[in-house]
């Protein structure tokens, strides 16, 4: 008598579990973006549909230059995030198993299992130190700041992407004559290519919306979207935050379906 596969699904309330998680993820989320719409001033009442606060948030001089300066950092501490993960997965894939290279998974891995606020502290001082030998305050230290906590992030999907390469092709590669650089540069990295999008998108979010590290490390007048946010949450919720919310979702949502689509067609 053949055995019955089991079921998750078949399991008594998992339809309910689902709902009631489902429900705890979304709802809040949902009355967020509500409220971005509502007309009132206060967000415990509704006075109905208005796009007025999106128009606040548009001409906030300050909400302006916080998201500027958060789209600088983000691209480039997602750049340099990911070229240092690339280097470090084909370091650590292309390569024959040898006594030392878990603790290098481990090493790279490591600010993924550091609590966030350790990190900022740490980076505090070791830039504080920066700050009085050089003179230097520019923003050179939150993108630093960011590419350093990035880097475990992109390399996850990168390091994933090389280990389920098949071989083949670069072994032809070589076996053609092709120096490393150009087996790399021919084979390697367009069947890379979708990892290394991977690995960036999730970096640029990861940077974008980063509060802890940023408050930390950040001086006078570096404010990111986040933590302009933060500040204003103290004064109290309005529905301009709720507005800036919305858009910050709209944005996630759309870089995660041009990333869907482009590896998409990659593959």
């Amino acid at each position: 008598m053949a055995k019955r596969r089991f079921d998750l699904k078949a399991l008594p309330g998992f339809t309910t579990i689902a709902v009631i998680c489902f429900v705890a993820l979304y709802l809040p989320i949902i009355i967020l973006v509500a409220y971005a719409f509502n007309a009132a001033t206060s967000t415990s009442e509704w006075g109905g549909f208005s796009l007025k606060w999106f128009a606040s948030a548009w001409n906030n001089d300050q909400v302006i230059d916080a998201t500027i300066r958060s789209f600088q950092i983000a691209v480039l501490a997602a750049t340099f995030a990911t070229i240092a993960a690339t280097m470090a997965a084909l370091a650590t894939t292309r390569t024959k198993a040898y006594r030392g290279l878990t603790f290098k998974y481990a090493f790279i891995n490591q600010p993924l299992m550091v609590p966030e606020i350790v990190t900022a502290v740490a980076l505090l001082i070791f830039f504080s130190r920066i700050k009085v030998w050089t003179g230097y305050a520019g923003l050179g230290y939150l993108i630093g700041a960011h590419t350093a906590f990035c880097i475990p992030f992109a390399y996850l999907p990168i390091r994933a992407r090389l280990e389920s390469m098949d071989l083949t092709l670069e072994r032809a590669a070589a076996d053609l004559y092709a120096t490393p650089f150009k087996a790399f540069r021919r084979v390697t990295l367009p069947l890379l290519w979708p990892g290394i999008l991977a690995g960036f998108m999730l970096a640029f979010v990861i940077s974008l919306d980063d509060v802890v590290i940023t408050n930390f490390v950040k001086l006078g007048g570096q404010d990111t979207l986040p933590t302009y946010m933060l500040g204003q949450i103290r004064r109290g919720i309005t529905p301009e935050i709720n507005a800036i919310s919305t858009a910050f979702l709209l944005l996630s949502i759309l870089i995660v379906t041009l990333f869907f689509f482009a590896s998409r067609k990659r593959d």
